[in-house]
């Protein structure tokens, strides 16, 4: 009769345990930036640390752009290479082919390279048709709604 309850308090304690663990590394990663250190806050802003005190942090977002943020407004302290991937577009040489998306989607169907080369290369026209072939088909539409209606003359009354 006891067992249940047991277990729900045991089950209580260990989520509450996890919960100070994480947030016993937030505090430490926190205390852990020094100026020059890149960060990124709960809200998505990349920065750079200019100055930490007791429960603020100076950022620079752009050059000669100062923000004065909460210290628990940081939410990851970023690595230098991290840092300049993301806010510069640096990479790293070798790793640039990992990450070119293809322009078509034959990667994805299986169509290999003995496909037919014009298949491959066809592109579908969405443009306006020319106005050669507007004027052709022109006399026809009008004489099939039936009358010579123009200017937005309509048999609706």
């Amino acid at each position: 009769m006891l067992l249940p309850f047991i277990v729900l308090i045991g089950a209580m304690f260990l989520m509450t345990r996890s919960a100070k663990k994480k947030q016993q590394q937030a505090v430490n990663m926190r205390n852990q930036m020094q100026p020059g250190t890149g960060v990124r806050t709960i809200g998505g802003l990349y920065a750079t640390v200019k100055e930490v005190n007791d429960d603020t942090v100076l950022l620079e977002a752009a050059p000669g752009v100062h923000l004065v943020f909460a210290k628990n407004a940081i939410g990851a302290v970023l690595d230098d290479a991290e840092y300049n991937r993301i806010v510069h577009g640096d990479e790293d040489e070798g790793d640039l082919t990992s990450h070119i998306v293809p322009d078509d989607a034959s990667s994805l169907t299986g169509a290999g390279a003995g496909d037919d080369a014009d298949a491959k290369d066809a592109k579908i026209d969405l443009g306006k048709p020319d106005e050669a072939a507007d004027a052709d088909a022109a006399p026809e539409a009008k004489d099939a709604k039936g009358g010579d209606k123009t200017n937005g003359d309509t048999d609706a009354k």
